[in-house]
């Protein structure tokens, strides 16, 4: 599943073509996703611009001018690429409808924004902007790890009043919104705490370095354009670099890359999700 690098990369990467653009056709090609999609989201979308575009932990969110948000969740395989849009002097075709196109959207530019998606674990909503903290997608959200709520004290504290294991503390998205199971190893690998370890039994000197790193693997990942592991495409259809830079996630079996570490990356599962770590440097 797209983590938070991959959807703020595609978010940058829609910015220019659709924001302040106004949406002149919307083509539903099926009823539902993961759930059913909200009750006449044609026509709610049909004719609205498109006022800013965001992000909220793994959602994209778009503003529209008629006082509601249009809420995207890409999921397990879902993908919005971009046709049409002027490039330089250059303008990208349409491409053929393909399998999967399951939501199309026309722009006033001339752009053309396609939802594909062929596992159809996405998920779509509209709701009334002023709503947004009841909304149930995102109601229960922890602070962004990129913002300034989520600080050392913030973390240590409830860190500290936590049993269970780092690892599932930081992919709880009531405690931190975004975060997921990559970026989770390479941040505990980077602090060098093990992702056994309980959360309260950890210093709050060592929790607190976390949230640093934390904020440096991600915006390294975004800078690299995220990860393209198996169905992650850019809105442009690009890959991402950032896998090529991974110290420990899907490493097992390979040497530690902290130098004179003589250990090899081990791999568990936690919560039914892999774990990557050095039995070495992680303690």
């Amino acid at each position: 599943m797209p983590e938070l690098p991959e959807v703020e990369t595609v978010r940058r990467g829609l910015v220019p073509v659709i924001q302040g653009q106004r949406i002149e056709h919307v083509q539903v090609n099926r009823p539902d996703l993961r759930w059913p999609f909200p009750k006449g989201m044609a026509k709610r979308l049909s004719q609205q611009t498109i006022t800013l575009l965001r992000r909220r932990s793994k959602y994209l969110l778009a503003d529209l001018s008629g006082g509601e948000t249009f809420l995207i969740h890409l999921g397990m395989s879902g993908r919005v690429l971009i046709s049409g849009e002027h490039l330089g002097t250059f303008v990208t075709n349409h491409p053929r409808k393909q399998n999967h196109d399951h939501v199309v959207l026309d722009f006033s530019n001339g752009a053309r924004l396609t939802y594909n998606d062929p596992r159809r674990f996405g998920a779509m909503d509209i709701f009334e902007t002023v709503k947004e903290s009841q909304n149930k997608h995102l109601h229960h959200l922890g602070p962004e790890p990129l913002s300034n709520e989520f600080n050392a004290l913030y973390f240590t504290n409830v860190a500290k009043s936590r049993k269970s294991s780092i690892k599932n503390v930081l992919l709880d998205q009531r405690i931190v919104a975004g975060l997921g199971n990559i970026y989770v190893c390479e941040s505990l690998y980077r602090t060098g705490i093990s992702p056994k370890k309980k959360a309260c039994d950890i210093s709050r000197e060592r929790l607190g370095k976390l949230v640093p790193n934390i904020r440096t693997v991600l915006e390294k990942a975004i800078t690299a354009g995220g990860s393209s592991l198996r169905d992650f495409r850019h809105a442009d259809g690009e890959l991402g670099y950032f896998q090529h830079s991974f110290a420990v996630y899907g490493r097992e079996g390979k040497p530690c890359p902290t130098p004179d570490c003589d250990s090899d990356i081990a791999r568990m599962v936690q919560s039914g999700r892999s774990s990557f770590y050095c039995p070495k440097c992680q303690k």
